[in-house]
């Protein structure tokens, strides 16, 4: 086990690098740059003064020096300075955003999770039948709609016939915890109706194979009700399947965060992101894109290892 994790935790380490190379040279490859975003009136500045001021930025250094550079600030904690806001760090603002998009994040996750086991649960114990029908045209709805969708026609229609508006001012979770939650389970069930659709589908499934297992029928043929043979034999199988598409739909989660932040004006990391890639800030797209990127190889690896602890057959080599 420890073998197993020590190798595991090198390959994420290794992805996490590839991922903080490939999203800087992308960044520079885009057209634009971060100095006349920051200027505004490229007309107005002398040439000398443009080429000092790009020195001073070390946006005149070749590629690689600045790659390096930027590895050195990760090591000292400041990910690098806001090509855009002077002063500012790029963990300082990362600090300020992530536990917003964490908290969309976790609160889709868990809306997924809820309402997508017991439907996958439930579509599979009444296979067939008209309550099965129903709940797979949920979970083939959730897959097909995307969220920005969902989003506007939440906003649009809400807005007119419900009463519903986006908060114009996001209030933190500390600041006040239930005008917090108010403003942020629409957009988690939104997050989280994908998730819990392709759960469900996951779920079933593997519920419906493992009812055909020698055990649960052994099971059965001793007698045991069928609500224990579900919660005791099969669900303790079926689920393992189900924790590593919930670890895999981690970037789903973010992605879909980032336009929801947009729609509902949640300033969290997705559109701390939007905007920095917008104003071709360099140091803040690699600072976030690095971050969300060990978040997610982080969670998979989390689910590599829990799949021990939840089923003792399984060993690691």
């Amino acid at each position: 086990m420890r073998g197993y994790a020590i190798r595991r935790g090198f390959a994420a380490l290794i992805v996490v690098i590839l991922v903080s190379v490939f999203v800087f040279i992308m960044m520079h490859l885009l057209p634009g740059d971060a100095l006349l975003v920051k200027l505004g009136q490229t007309g107005r500045i002398p040439p000398d003064r443009m080429a000092a001021l790009r020195e001073q930025m070390g946006l005149n250094q070749p590629l690689y020096e600045q790659y390096f550079r930027w590895v050195g600030d990760i090591f000292n904690g400041s990910m690098g300075h806001s090509l855009i806001f002077d002063g500012q760090t790029v963990s300082g603002r990362i600090g300020d955003a992530l536990p917003i998009t964490l908290e969309l994040g976790v609160l889709g996750l868990l809306a997924g999770v809820v309402l997508g086991v017991p439907i996958g649960i439930l579509s599979a114990v009444y296979q067939d039948r008209p309550i099965d029908y129903g709940l797979r045209v949920f979970s083939l709805t959730g897959l097909s709609l995307p969220q920005f969708w969902i989003g506007l026609i939440v906003i649009i229609y809400g807005t007119r016939y419900l009463g519903y508006s986006p908060p114009t001012n996001y209030t933190g979770l500390t600041t006040d915890p239930i005008q917090n939650l108010k403003d942020m389970w629409i957009p988690a069930l939104i997050l989280g109706y994908g998730l819990s659709a392709s759960t469900a589908r996951m779920m079933r499934s593997t519920v419906l194979e493992a009812f055909h297992e020698d055990y649960v029928r052994t099971a059965r043929a001793k007698g045991l009700a069928g609500s224990r043979v579900v919660y005791r034999h099969v669900l303790r199988n079926a689920v393992i399947p189900v924790i590593t598409l919930v670890g895999n739909q981690t970037a789903y989660i973010f992605s879909g965060a980032l336009i929801l932040e947009i729609l509902f004006g949640f300033p969290g990391l997705g559109q701390l992101t939007y905007t920095a890639i917008l104003q071709r800030d360099y140091t803040q797209v690699e600072g976030n894109a690095l971050v969300t990127g060990g978040i997610v190889v982080g969670i998979n690896l989390l689910v590599d290892l829990s799949y021990g602890w939840i089923d003792p057959r399984i060993r690691y080599v």
